[in-house]
């Protein structure tokens, strides 16, 4: 089977400022793969190259080996951005019948209130517009819809922003099952523990370049560290 991504020699700057310096990475379709990276990193510009919302300078992106920029190569993902902002008119539940069309799913309702209960969500909430809903909420409801479409890949710009202790942690206990089931998952972090608690492996990305490729256990040896985040901090000096 195909890579789930390849970046190759990927390069993307804005007005002669480089954003992103020769990215070379492939993650497997069976992983799950975590970018950390602070504020202005280039992780976001990464997954943007990535869903072709921003044009690349040169290298190329592939989805399962499929050229990114091809529409068709996007069908096996489903992608959750960093400032997620559903249509406030919609109820939950017409969001998510409406995202599933999307990704070519039916929508059943016992199926989006267990998927709301596992997200610590009440289910009463389906019937409620978006408009009504906290920034946690909305974020679970983000996670809902790309959880229900079954895709083979995940991609996830900072997945647990706004999410209260239980609810990262419920989160974390979906994505655990999803890697023990083999489905693929790319996600951008700030927080170095979810990396070091779900990931097979990560990417250190600093000032547009990959600074650390490898397990979290590698992380913390090449580095010497004894936590990823102390190993993270050592790496970008």
């Amino acid at each position: 089977m195909s890579a789930a991504l390849s970046f190759h020699h990927v390069r993307k700057g804005f007005t002669q400022t480089p954003v992103l310096a020769d990215i070379e990475l492939t993650i497997p379709a069976h992983e799950t793969f975590g970018l950390a990276g602070m504020n202005g990193a280039g992780k976001t510009t990464l997954i943007r190259s990535l869903l072709d919302l921003c044009a690349i300078d040169s290298g190329a992106i592939e989805i399962f080996g499929a050229n990114h920029r091809r529409t068709a190569a996007r069908r096996p993902l489903a992608f959750l951005p960093e400032r997620f902002a559903p249509p406030y008119y919609l109820t939950g539940a017409e969001f998510l019948r409406y995202m599933l069309r999307l990704h070519d799913r039916p929508y059943a309702a016992e199926e989006a209130r267990a998927m709301f209960t596992a997200l610590d969500l009440e289910p009463a909430a389906l019937r409620q517009p978006v408009r009504t809903y906290s920034k946690g909420m909305t974020q679970k409801l983000g996670l809902a819809a790309v959880f229900l479409s079954r895709k083979p890949l995940l991609v996830l710009d900072e997945p647990f922003s706004g999410l209260d202790p239980k609810a990262r942690a419920l989160v974390k206990q979906h994505l655990l099952r999803r890697r023990a089931e083999g489905g693929a998952l790319f996600f951008s972090t700030h927080t170095l523990s979810d990396v070091e608690q779900l990931c097979d492996r990560m990417a250190i990305l600093h000032h547009g370049a990959l600074r650390f490729v490898g397990a979290p256990e590698a992380c913390r040896r090449h580095f010497g560290a004894d936590s990823v985040e102390n190993a993270y901090l050592n790496c970008i000096g």
